[in-house]
C-alpha cells in the first residue's frame, strides 16, 4: 500500500568470477501497480499468475544456493536490465519474455525466482567488491552523486572513491551506463559505493532516497545535454534540467543537506560578443539546454537567499573530452544518440570504422577557418574542479566558475588532433550547421586558478583525446559485455 511508484530495478552484477552484486527494488509496489494496469485485483489477474511462480522466501533460497554454490556467472545471470527506461507494464514484459526465452527451463525459473527476490528488498545495491574495509580518512565525506553512471559522473565517482569518500549514485540509467558501475564497483571497498535506480523526476522517491543516510554533499550531474536535441525536444529539457534541479533541492532541504555543487555549461552564455568568456559575461542563452540550465542557476540563487544555512557552487564548462587515462571507464552514450554526441565521438566511430565520415556541422562561422571554436576541459581536470571546490563552500555566497583550459581550438584542428591521437585517417563532408549553435566559445578561468588554486593538468589537446581513444578503441560498440548481459 502507497507504494504505487516503484522504481528500483532488479539489477544484479556480475562481479569479478564467482561473486554476485544484488540489487533490491521494491517488488510489492512495483506489482501491484502493475496488477492495477492489467485491470485486475491486488491479489488475482494475469499479472500475478504470470509473475509470483513460488513463494519469495523460496526465490531468496534459490538464489542463494546458487551464488552459494559457485555457479559460475553465465549461469546466474539473473537480470540485467535498464528497467528504469521503460514503463513499468513494458518492464515486466520484458522480464516475462526472458523467462520465455530461457536456454532452459531451469535457467528460466532461476532466472524469474530471483528476480522476485531481488525485487523484495528496499534499499540501494552495495556495488562495494573489494574485501577489505575501507579506512575512513580524515576529512572524508558520504557524497551524494547524480547521474554517477554518466560520462562525467562516473568519472567524478572514481575520484571520490580513490580519495576514500562514500558515494551513492542516484541514476534512473535512462543516458547512464550499467558497464560503468560494473566498473566502479571493481575499485570500491565494502560499503563504499551504494547506487539507488531512482527518477528524478519522481519526487517523493527522490525524497526517500535522499534520507535514507546522512549524506554530506550532493554533486548534481544527471541532465541530458545535447544542444540540438533540446531544439526538437525543448519541454524535455526544461522538465529535465530545471524541475529536476527543484526536486533535488527539495529533496535536499526535507532531507537537511546543505552542500551543493551543481554541473552547469557555458552554453548560459550564448554567443557573446567579446572573448574570453570570464563568470562576469552576460549570459544570453540562444537554445533550450541553455536556457534551461541559467534557470537552474537562479533556481539555486534563490533557494540560497530563502535557506541561510544552505552552501552551493556552481561550475560552468566547456566542452568535455578525455577520459580515465588508466582505460578503466570512458564515453559509451546510447546507439540513437551518438549522431548527437560530442565530436570527439563522431572523431573515434569515423577511426574505428564504424562510420564512413565525419560531418563538419558549419563551415561558414566567422571564425578563421570557417568552422566552429570550442574550449576543451579534460574530465579529469573537471572532476578535479569539483573536488577543489568541495571545501571552499561556504554559506555567504553561491561560488561561481569557468571551468575550461581558456584556449579554442576549432572543428578543423580537432579533427587534425584526432587524426594523430588515433594514428588513422578521418575523412570529412561538410554540412549545414546544427540550430541553436554558435561560432566561438572559450574560457576565462583565471578566477577558478586564483581562488582555488585550481589549474587543468592536461592541456594539449592531442593528449587528452589520446586518453579518450585509448578506451574507445577497445570499446568501440560502448561497453559491450553489458550490452550483451542486458
Amino acid at each position: 500500500a502507497g507504494a504505487t511508484r516503484a522504481r528500483r530495478s532488479a539489477v544484479a552484477f556480475s562481479s569479478p568470477p564467482g561473486e554476485l552484486v544484488r540489487a533490491h527494488g521494491r517488488a510489492r509496489g512495483h506489482i501491484v501497480s502493475l496488477r492495477r494496469q492489467a485491470g485486475g485485483s491486488a491479489g488475482s489477474g494475469p499479472v500475478a499468475r504470470s509473475f509470483f511462480v513460488g513463494d519469495l522466501e523460496a526465490s531468496n533460497r534459490q538464489l542463494d544456493s546458487a551464488r552459494h554454490a559457485g555457479q559460475s556467472p553465465q549461469g546466474t545471470r539473473l537480470l540485467r536490465a535498464r528497467l528504469g527506461e521503460m514503463e513499468r507494464g513494458e518492464a515486466m514484459r520484458v522480464l516475462g519474455s526472458h523467462f520465455l526465452r530461457g536456454r532452459t527451463l531451469k535457467l528460466g525459473i532461476l532466472f524469474l525466482c530471483a528476480t522476485l527476490g531481488l525485487l523484495y528488498f528496499n534499499r540501494p545495491v552495495d556495488l562495494g567488491h573489494l574485501d577489505a574495509k575501507l579506512p575512513a580518512p580524515e576529512g572524508s565525506l558520504n557524497v551524494l552523486v547524480t547521474g554517477g553512471a554518466g560520462f562525467i559522473g562516473s568519472h567524478a565517482t572514481l575520484r571520490l572513491l580513490n580519495d576514500g569518500h562514500h558515494v551513492t549514485i542516484i541514476d534512473n540509467l535512462s543516458r547512464g551506463n550499467a558497464g560503468a558501475l560494473m566498473e566502479l564497483q571493481k575499485v570500491a571497498y565494502k560499503g563504499q559505493l551504494a547506487w539507488d535506480l531512482v527518477d528524478l523526476g519522481d519526487l517523493p522517491a527522490v525524497k526517500r532516497a535522499f534520507q535514507r543516510e546522512r549524506f554530506d554533499a550532493v554533486i548534481h550531474f544527471a541532465a541530458v545535454a545535447y544542444v540540438g536535441e533540446s531544439v526538437e525536444q525543448p519541454l524535455m529539457y526544461y522538465s529535465n534540467i530545471t524541475v529536476n534541479t527543484i526536486h533535488v533541492l527539495e529533496a535536499m532541504k526535507a532531507a537537511n543537506i546543505n552542500k551543493l555543487i551543481y554541473s552547469s555549461t557555458c552554453a548560459t552564455y550564448g554567443e557573446p560578443e567579446t572573448m574570453p568568456i570570464t563568470e562576469w559575461t552576460p549570459q544570453n542563452p540562444i537554445n533550450p539546454y541553455g536556457k534551461a540550465k541559467k534557470a537552474s542557476e537562479e533556481v539555486i540563487r534563490d533557494f540560497h537567499r530563502a535557506n541561510p544555512n544552505f552552501q552551493a557552487a556552481i561550475l560552468r564548462y566547456f566542452n568535455v573530452i578525455g577520459s580515465d587515462p588508466a582505460g578503466r571507464i570512458g564515453e559509451a552514450p546510447r546507439p540513437e544518440l551518438r549522431a548527437m554526441g560530442r565530436i570527439s565521438g563522431a572523431c573515434f566511430d569515423v577511426a574505428n570504422g564504424i562510420r564512413k565520415e565525419l560531418k563538419i556541422l558549419g563551415t561558414h562561422y566567422p571564425t578563421p577557418d570557417g568552422t566552429c571554436v570550442r574550449d576543451y576541459i579534460h574530465v579529469v581536470d573537471l572532476v578535479d574542479a569539483h573536488v577543489s571546490v568541495l571545501p571552499y563552500l561556504t554559506p555567504n555566497e553561491v561560488l561561481l566558475y569557468n571551468v575550461g583550459v581558456g584556449q579554442g581550438y576549432s572543428v578543423r584542428q580537432f579533427v587534425d588532433a584526432c587524426k594523430a591521437a588515433t594514428g588513422r585517417d578521418i575523412p570529412v563532408v561538410e554540412e549545414e550547421g546544427r540550430p541553436g549553435d554558435y561560432a566561438e566559445v572559450y574560457s576565462d578561468p583565471s578566477k577558478i586558478k586564483r581562488e582555488l588554486g585550481w589549474t587543468p593538468m592536461f592541456t594539449n589537446l592531442e593528449v587528452s583525446l589520446r586518453h579518450a581513444w585509448m578506451w574507445q578503441e577497445k570499446h568501440p560498440h560502448g561497453y559491450e559485455r553489458v550490452r550483451e548481459l542486458l
